[in-house]
């Protein structure tokens, strides 16, 4: 059984899905490890380091998925909306390809998955459960966003963090503001509060009050219920127009008193919710700054523009997509260790064994045989149950 890697290339990415250290439990377990030559380069892992652990590089992309097995990526078709395409006719019947593959993004990339007959796995669909802590990447990469995006802040603000008392007096700490207490929420609420900053945060699930006072984040609580805050899995379900309307009335003032505001609110498979608007920005002090970590699919601030920074207001918006990849060489150690947790877990004995009562398998089974298989797609897309899952 050969697990192919081949270099990552979307525009700018610099993560690689495998790291050189994980190749001693891969070969032990039986895998050959094929590593397109320059693959973990942009990560700092050199091709030496690969062939040291056991791997063997080639110079060609064709070459890994010609010879692979498994294909494993960062972002495979799907979430790689630039040059993922190109991908498609190098896979072939029967072989497994695992990554993310945004699979309620564009239902005409998911067809193209299931035409080339690839038994694809998404990534992003690993079930919150215990006994796959060890392989949620989806978690691992919201892990480094949320650090990352106080950095950018940090940055960007023209204040310091911490409260330092000096000679010339007393400096206030900078207030820091979280919309959204999931992992990127919660990791920008620690690294908040390790650079000295007052945090502070707001989920629409009453349930991470706990977990934001746990860091040391004081928890904004607003005077409305959500109606089903979280769906099964864990994550914030979407609302209506008249419950964002009063959330952003309710908002309004703690975001004029903050000095930052990191908006990480998400909703699988549906734009963020526009929670940060103009009128907002206009009460920020000058100088202040909004890290918006739901740019790339389209923003909770309405002046966003994702991939760019832009300044208005006096206010400093922060677009930037794909922060995971600018924290390369941990980033990638992190999904490694997720997915080779992930393939140990599927392959026995060499053999891939997706049992049906097997929920970490077959929530993430994205496609098999031609079909698009994964019910929460199907559904997504309001395409007919399978006959075996009508069947039950």
């Amino acid at each position: 059984m050969i697990i192919g890697v081949p270099k990552e290339n979307f525009p700018g990415e610099r993560r690689v899905a495998l790291v050189p250290a994980v190749m001693p439990t891969l070969t032990h377990a039986g895998f050959e490890v094929i590593v397109e030559s320059g693959a973990g380069a942009g990560a700092g892992y050199p091709d030496a380091e690969y062939i040291t652990k056991g791997a063997k590089t080639v110079p060609e992309r064709a070459q890994v998925f010609g010879g692979a097995d498994v294909v494993v990526q960062v972002l495979a078709p799907g979430s790689n909306d630039k040059t993922g395409r190109a991908d498609l006719p190098l896979l072939r019947r029967g072989q497994v390809l695992i990554g993310f593959m945004r699979p309620l993004g564009s239902l005409e990339i998911v067809q193209g998955i299931a035409a080339s007959g690839a038994m694809a796995f998404s990534v992003e669909l690993i079930p919150r459960i215990t006994r796959a802590q060890s392989m949620d990447a989806l978690s691992s990469m919201a892990t480094i966003c949320g650090y990352k995006s106080v950095l950018l802040a940090a940055n960007t603000l023209p204040r310091i963090f911490p409260m330092l008392t000096t000679a010339a007096g007393t400096i206030t700490p900078a207030r820091v503001f979280i919309i959204g207490a999931g992992v990127a929420g919660l990791t920008a609420i620690a690294t908040a509060r390790r650079l000295g900053a007052v945090a502070s945060a707001y989920d629409l699930r009453p349930s991470t009050k706990e977990q934001v006072q746990s860091l040391g984040g004081r928890f904004i609580e607003l005077p409305i219920e959500a109606q089903q805050a979280e769906d099964a899995r864990g994550y914030g379900k979407a609302q209506d127009e008249t419950f964002y309307q009063r959330q952003r009335e309710l908002l309004g003032r703690v975001v004029a008193e903050s000095d930052v505001v990191i908006s990480a609110a998400v909703v699988p498979g549906r734009k963020p919710p526009k929670l940060i608007t103009r009128e907002m920005v206009e009460k920020m002090a000058p100088g202040s700054v909004i890290v918006d970590l739901a740019a790339e699919q389209g923003g909770n601030c309405e002046l966003t523009r994702p991939t760019e920074i832009v300044v208005e207001h006096g206010v400093t918006m922060i677009g930037t997509i794909n922060l995971a990849s600018t924290v390369p060489y941990h980033a990638s150690q992190m999904y490694a260790r997720n997915i080779t947790a992930f393939i140990s877990h599927l392959f026995k004995d060499g053999k891939l064994e997706p049992g049906a009562d097997d929920s970490i398998a077959q929530e993430t089974l994205l496609t098999r045989d031609g079909e698009i298989v994964n019910p929460l797609v199907r559904k997504f897309f309001s395409l007919p149950p399978r006959q075996e899952q009508q069947g039950g």
